[in-house]
């Protein structure tokens, strides 16, 4: 027999949970296939965005974040060194996550939440909704599409057995080598190859005690030796650390070189349990498209980054929060062909920004050009350590200021946000000005109840009225007759209005504004742009 929910999603890995979950709580029916058993031996990310957050915060799963376990006493600084035992180079400080404060254009501030813990944060919120069938220990096999469905074919691994699925859509969440881009004949634009990296995650619960280089997330010894390059990362803030090394040449290390990689990048020998090894490519690709007809990628199937900066991981959620409230709209009726067409243009150009920007941190991580004698205790090892030290703990101020990449992006080409002829501010990495043009996020302002603005997004769309005499009817009333889900709000708060601007703002689920205004002379017009319909009738889903 073949079953049927509205979404299948392929992979269980952030995207796909928060994808599922997104839909699953706009009242949508998801299958999660994934084909492993949802163990995590190598936390592939450990960083958490602002923007992340503030979804988080949609979600309610905040306070699950902050107790997932990691270290909320440790210094998040970066610290440069020769070794761990030899000599500190620079530093950039950093406050622990229990002393950090948000910035002023958010309620939330950035978290550090490695992958083996954050995805059983998004497991359980996930899986806390009937709506959603997660199966460990099933793979995506192949689908087939037609006009108004998608039929896709499972097998259970343990037994073999085969088996469909009918649904109206399907999400590729399924990695950088995903079965579903492929399906879809996909091409890649970039560079398939930037460095080969060995990932070793090992224990060792004393190693802060073994050097003075005080508490730290993240050292970067910049002695390279045969072009290899080494990063120590505090992965859980306890006792686990991830050692990334980082080559030119193809190959990985073995066993023996891993041992060896440890010691040298400590400079000591000391006892550690390594408890996994992985070797891998550091790439920069982003599809050319995200989809076609009713099947589409999201995450790393869509584009895979350096992880400098820490990018990938909430440039996927934020593609899973674009396309969750787009698919329950057109499974619901109100949503338009446009509609779906806008997440590729929505989406794709701000992982193409994000992967360059990904791929500029790791040519500044490696730009050091020490001397022989940088570990040298002489006036000539001295003045290296200065001139090395100074110039790369300038280069890398550039990873750690990113306010811009995870707040500012913004959809400037979107068929489906009504532009308001004003230019666009430039799109900038350490710097985020809030602004209600189209295409950007809503922003953040504090209420007089203590609510955040952004509390009051994240359902259907919200029509602010910030003016009393502006007149938010005439538009209201068109969303309506076309069965969008609208709450219209009054917010006469001078706060409010100087940070919008404008009298009327509309803001989409996703918490984007697609239109504002001081009038509504053209309700119907804007009505059918921000549905994707235009002036045409609705469409139904299923």
């Amino acid at each position: 027999m073949v079953s049927y929910k509205p979404v299948v999603v392929i992979g269980a890995g952030p995207v796909g949970l928060a994808l599922a979950g997104d839909l699953a709580r706009r009242g949508q029916g998801v299958t999660i296939l994934e084909r492993g058993d949802g163990t995590i031996t190598q936390p592939r990310m450990d960083f958490v965005g602002v923007r992340t957050m503030e979804f988080a915060r949609r979600w309610g799963i905040v306070g699950a974040v902050e107790a997932a376990g990691y270290n909320r006493d440790l210094a998040q600084d970066n610290v440069y060194v020769t070794s761990l035992t030899g000599y500190e180079l620079g530093r950039h400080r950093s406050p622990s996550m229990n002393a950090s404060e948000p910035p002023p254009q958010s309620p939330q501030h950035r978290e550090r939440c490695p992958q083996d813990m954050f995805d059983p944060v998004l497991h359980a919120w996930a899986t806390s909704f009937p709506a959603v069938d997660l199966r460990y220990g099933h793979e995506f096999v192949r689908f087939e599409q037609t006009a108004d469905r998608v039929l896709t074919t499972a097998r259970e691994r343990s037994t073999g057995r085969t088996y469909e699925i009918e649904s109206a859509f399907l999400a590729g969440c399924d990695g950088a080598s995903s079965k579903v881009a492929a399906a879809l004949g996909i091409e890649f634009d970039g560079q398939p190859a930037l460095t080969n990296t060995t990932n070793v995650i090992f224990r060792c619960p004393g190693l802060l005690q073994m050097h003075d280089k005080g508490e730290a997330y993240r050292h970067i010894v910049v002695t390279p030796q045969d072009g290899t390059y080494a990063t120590l990362v505090h992965i859980n803030g306890w006792d686990r650390w991830r050692m990334s090394v980082v080559r030119t040449e193809p190959g990985g290390l073995t066993p023996a070189e891993v041992d060896a990689a440890i010691r040298k990048a400590v400079g000591r020998d000391f006892s550690f349990e390594v408890l996994s090894i992985n070797n891998w490519t550091r790439r920069e690709l982003v599809a050319r498209r995200f989809g076609e007809g009713r099947v589409f990628i999201a995450g790393d199937a869509a584009h895979v980054m350096s992880p400098t900066g820490g990018f990938g991981m909430n440039t996927g959620i934020g593609d899973a929060v674009d396309l969750a409230w787009k698919l329950d709209a057109v499974i619901r009726g109100w949503g338009g062909p446009a509609l779906l067409e806008s997440y590729t243009a929505e989406r794709r150009p701000v992982a193409v920004r994000n992967c360059r920007e990904a791929s500029d941190n790791l040519a500044r991580m490696l730009s050091p050009q020490p001397t022989a004698a940088l570990a040298d205790d002489s006036d000539e090892g001295a003045r290296a350590r200065e001139e090395v030290g100074r110039a790369f703990t300038h280069a890398m101020s550039n990873e750690w200021q990113t306010l811009g990449i995870h707040l500012g992006y913004r959809y400037d080409e979107s068929p489906v946000c009504r532009y308001d002829g004003t230019p666009a501010p430039p799109l900038e990495v350490a710097r985020y000005e809030q602004s209600s043009r189209a295409g950007g996020r809503a922003p953040h302002v504090w209420l007089a109840d203590g609510r955040s603005t952004l509390d009051l997004f994240g359902d259907g769309f919200v029509l602010l009225r910030l003016d009393e005499a502006a007149d938010a009817e005439p538009l209201a009333a068109a969303l309506r007759r076309n069965g969008v889900p609208l709450q219209t709000i009054d917010l006469f708060e001078p706060a409010v209005r100087e940070a919008y601007g404008s009298a009327l703002v509309l803001v989409r689920p996703d918490g984007h504004v697609a239109w504002r205004g001081n009038a509504t002379g053209d309700a119907e017009d804007i009505a059918g742009c921000v549905r994707g319909a235009g002036k045409g009738a609705m469409i139904g889903g299923q």
